[in-house]
């Protein structure tokens, strides 16, 4: 492709704002918004995985939303060839794509141009992964990652456990590392020209407010539910392994208070953000906006439309 398609890529922690900055930027450069979150594209869950609504959407059409049940599989490779044909369909049309979502892993690999070995699972070794992480743990199973791929482990949390199967999965299976397979996937340059805008706060105790303010929302939304509904109903697939879900668990099974499973439900939530933080630091060509450093929303789009404008113009 002699042309690269221009994406504009909202990024940015939990709890941020970007959703809502990417809808009036789609509103305001005539755009639609591709999701960029691993959870949701789950078509039962809502709440916890903070599934924008109708009235947030403001008509402007999102895609990569709902559109997979919680015992679907779904890797980051089926992420980007779906994400492509969207960015391929939105631009088709004459309308800007912006890219939109917290998850670093698909956000990359969608933008690098990352292409994905064909690699087919293999059941029995999966099925003794998982069974070795749940008769030792999850950080027993990581600390074998560590030991044969520490490049891949940096990049992992323990308890993300399909991830981190996927990576033993693919040595048992090749021979090779994860890390040493991602080295060659990218024989080809990206085929999108990216503007890059970042959502976040300044003052990191202000992130982490919000964050327990929106989990606060959710309590009062039912949340709880859709967490009874993964653990009684679904308690091996990825989605219930999500924060979000998860940490009311143990208060299901009579271990913990509600209390105390909010408490750590808004402690994983606030590391999972640090987490994003640190993922997406590392792209110098990120444009921060930082909500506490505006005196009204409406300046911050303004500064957004700023960025935006001068890169279209460049075009």
């Amino acid at each position: 492709m002699d042309k690269k398609i221009p994406v504009i890529a909202v990024i940015g922690p939990t709890a941020s704002g970007k959703t809502g900055l990417a809808v009036r930027i789609a509103e305001e450069f005539g755009g639609e918004v591709i999701s960029a979150d691993s959870m949701q594209i789950y078509s039962e869950l809502t709440i916890g995985t903070a599934k924008p609504t109708e009235k947030e959407m403001r008509g402007i059409p999102h895609h990569l939303i709902g559109h997979k049940s919680i015992d679907d599989e779904y890797s980051v490779a089926d992420y980007v060839e779906e994400a492509k044909k969207a960015i391929a369909d939105v631009y088709s049309r004459g309308k800007l794509p912006v890219l939109c979502g917290g998850t670093g892993l698909y956000v990359d690999s969608l933008l690098s141009n990352t292409e994905f070995s064909k690699i087919k699972s293999d059941p029995d070794i999966r099925k003794k992964l998982f069974e070795f992480a749940e008769e030792n743990g999850n950080e027993a199973l990581f600390e074998k990652l560590l030991a044969i791929d520490p490049e891949s482990a940096r990049k992992t949390h323990a308890n993300n456990l399909t991830r981190v199967v996927r990576a033993l999965e693919v040595f048992e299976i090749t021979g090779k590392t994860m890390s040493e397979h991602q080295k060659d996937s990218h024989p080809n340059p990206s085929i999108y020209d990216v503007c890059y805008i970042g959502t976040n706060f300044a003052e990191r105790e202000k992130l982490y407010a919000r964050i327990g303010t929106r989990i606060d929302e959710m309590l009062r939304e039912g949340v709880e539910d859709e967490a009874r509904f993964l653990f009684e109903h679904h308690g091996t697939c990825t989605a219930a392994q999500a924060i979000g879900y998860k940490e009311f668990y143990p208060y299901f099974r009579g271990e913990m208070s509600m209390e105390d499973a909010v408490a750590v439900l808004k402690q994983e939530t606030r590391r999972y953000a640090k987490r994003q933080l640190t993922w997406f630091r590392r792209n110098t060509k990120i444009n921060w906006l930082c909500k506490d450093e505006f005196s009204d929303p409406e300046e911050l789009c303004k500064a957004a439309f700023n960025i935006t404008k001068e890169f279209l113009e460049k075009k």
